[in-house]
């Protein structure tokens, strides 16, 4: 296995390397972020000949918000370079459709990858590291497949499975914060007051906090996995070792310069 470093940077995405696979294969709609409506497997209007976003330095201001918080988890370069061996989608029109697949099925598995990756990284998790180790071991396997093969993936099943690994962890992680630990899993928290709350070891798993107003909240240890953080504002929040925490749910809220989050994430250009 590689060290957290490589394997960070294999989870995360590399545009240079991939066929613009996000702007092509993936829908718009102006209800999710974008300026105009645009089915699956067509092209962005902005996708340059070399797979490049046109306006990637004017994304927000041209309405592209959708653009800017997404993620592929590094999947599009590795069913570029991989998958398809550095093949095309326009030098080789037939190979679209199962390129394009290939991707939705990579991006899970590599979201996925990304979770138990963090968990292997986590001292508390120690006496799970055998069973996380052979769950990453098994999904990384599983994305190394043909497209035929990806297709057969149960992505849904393979998350299920791990689900409770990564519950057991974010367990044993949280266990060590000081004061009540507040379990929020799945809580409807839209436009919630938690200004500078005290959440250490809290759990927001699939919490909504849309608009929430979260400033100089202290959340180290508080479990984030899928929790909805569209316009929440972060500023001043420690988020310095939250669990579970992802670059789209970052890129989706709003922070600033006091804002504290994991080394792994990459500060938002917007903040």
């Amino acid at each position: 296995m590689n060290t957290p470093d490589e394997r960070r940077a294999e989870l995360s995405s590399d545009c240079a390397n991939c066929f613009g696979l996000c702007c092509v294969a993936l829908p718009f709609s102006a209800a999710a972020g974008f300026p105009y409506d645009k089915p699956e497997a067509s092209p962005c209007r902005h996708l340059a000949e070399d797979f490049r976003c046109g306006v990637h330095a004017h994304l927000r201001d041209r309405g592209y918000t959708g653009c800017t918080v997404f993620e592929c988890f590094g999947a599009g370069q590795k069913v570029s370079q991989k998958t398809f061996a550095g093949v095309d989608w326009r030098s080789d029109p037939g190979s679209a459709g199962d390129m394009f697949a290939s991707f939705a099925v990579m991006r899970r598995l590599h979201e996925l990858l990304w979770y138990l990756s963090e968990a292997l990284e986590r001292p508390a998790a120690e006496p799970l590291r055998a069973e996380l180790r052979a769950a990453f071991d098994r999904t990384e396997r599983l994305s190394l497949g043909s497209p035929e093969e990806l297709g057969g993936v149960d992505t849904d099943a393979l998350r299920g499975e791990a689900g409770p690994l990564l519950r057991h962890t974010s367990e044993l992680v949280r266990k060590a914060a000081p004061g009540p630990r507040k379990d929020r899993a799945g809580a409807d928290l839209m436009g919630a007051r938690l200004r500078g709350a005290d959440l250490r070891g809290s759990c927001f798993r699939g919490a909504y906090l849309i608009a929430a107003d979260l400033r100089g909240a202290r959340m180290r240890t508080a479990d984030l996995l899928g929790a909805d953080l569209r316009d929440t504002d972060l500023s001043g929040a420690d988020l310095s070792d939250a669990l579970f925490l992802t670059q789209p749910q970052v890129n989706a809220a709003r922070g600033d310069a006091s804002t504290v989050i994991p080394d792994a994430l990459a500060r938002p250009a917007h903040w």
